[in-house]
């Protein structure tokens, strides 16, 4: 008997599907062979890398909006978190842990034989700044892209160094997380006195309230507390007109109305604008108000950082060096300035030159929101200066490129220490700070500098300073 002609068709077709089966399975065995066979590149990270991915972070801080000393932080632990992982393959460098505030050591690799060191320092350092800004998803964007071609290139050696950079990020984390900035989140607002004429108001356009007047409380990295550099008072506070005070107030007036009777050519102007790194430039324009958005003063010096690595071919290894050196001092010099703001509390030139000189006048630079004594450019300037020139050298000369995204020239130093000078008496030329705020600010920087470098062993031949 004939079978049915769809029985036939059923036959076929399960002959056919097992014939598929078996050529699928063999194709599936012939491509794992093959990738098995097929030889993987190794994984190379350049300093270039690690410049990038800073790069990217002060991107996002600017977009983001930081304030000068939240900024600090937002480069540090990062910085820290690849530093670490760098040491720990590189006998050269020397590890933080006991150095560093209540910093332990990191864990150790599980299989450390796959682990790519330096790749590893890269995938902390992304990930640190992830947990450090707002916009996470810009970060994220900048990890996948990088994560894709590392991953082609070698999956194995990938995952092993991303999962070791990924546990040694939560282990800085966890100590990033007991420096108190959590706490300072829920402190009351600074109270304005407004019955103390020698006392900080808010000034114009936005009249912004006192930030961050809890920064002291910030546990520091190496400095043994926020008032450890504790400056000389200024001259004490007097309307009238032979006392030094007023002495110091009609000198930034007069050196503004000078400077702006020259003309944009002014080099003081150009000086002032150059140093500017104001995050928040308050803009209005009929009844809107608006930000203009720039660096803050830390990511300045972090940008001379990179300038002076690059153009000493610096690798890998000392490119981080640098970069977390200098922002360990950059970040105590803020928690040591900032301890001095909210103590002395000093009114701004703006408030007493409108108020008893010209009401009509303006500084070049806006006026930040904070009170004036001391200068916060100059402390940091002074500190980074310090930690820059243990690095690369007291005559190292560079141009300095950092403000042209802003629309500003190059402008050319012989030495780190002549453009902290030039950052500190830029504050005077914009009208936003008196002389013994930058005078005295950029010794504080110096001396915590010192202090920083004396006391932060981080290569094999440092020599300690004897405390």
């Amino acid at each position: 008997m004939t079978k049915p002609r769809f029985m036939n068709w059923a036959n076929n077709f399960k002959q056919m599907k097992r014939i598929y089966q078996k050529a699928g399975l063999f194709l599936g065995i012939t491509a794992l062979l093959l990738s098995c066979n097929k030889e993987q590149e190794p994984i190379v990270i350049t300093a270039d890398d690690f410049h990038s991915s800073v790069d990217k972070v002060t991107e996002v801080m600017v977009h983001d909006i930081f304030s000068p000393p939240v900024a600090s932080r937002v480069f540090a632990y990062p910085n820290i978190a690849a530093y670490q992982i760098m040491a720990k393959q590189n006998g050269e460098y020397t590890s933080l842990d006991g150095q560093l505030d209540d910093l332990s050591p990191i864990p150790d690799p599980e299989a450390a034989e796959n682990i790519n060191y330096q790749l590893a320092a890269l995938i902390a350092h992304i990930d640190m700044s992830k947990r450090l800004i707002f916009s996470e998803e810009k970060i994220e964007q900048f990890r996948d892209s990088l994560y894709k071609v590392w991953e082609t290139k070698n999956a194995s050696e990938f995952k092993a160094s991303r999962d070791y950079g990924l546990k040694v990020a939560e282990h800085i984390t966890g100590w990033m997380n007991k420096d108190n900035y959590s706490e300072t989140r829920t402190m009351p607002k600074f109270t304005v006195d407004t019955e103390d004429p020698s006392r900080w108001q808010p000034t114009p356009p936005a009249y912004m309230d006192g930030i961050e007047p809890h920064w002291n409380k910030i546990r520091p990295f190496v400095i043994d507390s926020a008032a450890q550099f504790k400056p000389h008072q200024p001259p004490a506070f007097s309307m009238e007109k032979g006392s030094d005070f007023y002495k110091e107030l009609k000198e930034v007036y007069d050196i503004s109305v000078e400077i702006t009777e020259r003309g944009d050519d002014s080099e003081e102007i150009e000086i002032a604008q150059f140093w500017d790194c104001n995050p928040y430039v308050s803009v209005t324009r009929g009844h809107l108000m608006f930000a203009t958005k720039k660096i803050t003063p830390g990511a300045h010096w972090i940008g001379i950082a990179k300038i002076a690595s690059k153009k000493t071919g610096a690798d890998f290894d000392k490119t981080v060096y640098a970069y977390t050196k200098t922002s360990i001092a950059i970040a105590d010099a803020f928690i040591s300035c900032w301890d001095e703001k909210y103590r002395s509390n000093l009114v701004r030139p703006e408030t007493l030159i409108n108020e008893h000189i010209d009401d009509s006048w303006k500084p070049i630079l806006q006026t930040p929101p904070f009170p004036e004594y001391t200068s916060g450019h100059s402390v940091v300037s002074g500190a980074a200066s310090v930690a820059l020139s243990s690095i690369f050298g007291d005559d190292f000369a560079f141009d300095d490129d950092t403000e042209i995204p802003y629309g500003l020239p190059i402008r050319s130093f012989n030495s780190f220490r002549e453009a902290a000078d030039e950052a500190a008496i830029s504050r005077m030329y914009g009208g936003i700070h008196y002389r013994a705020a930058v005078e005295i600010g950029v010794k504080q920087g110096r001396d915590l500098g010192a202090f920083v470098v004396g006391n932060l062993k981080m290569k094999a031949g440092d020599n300690l300073a004897s405390n």
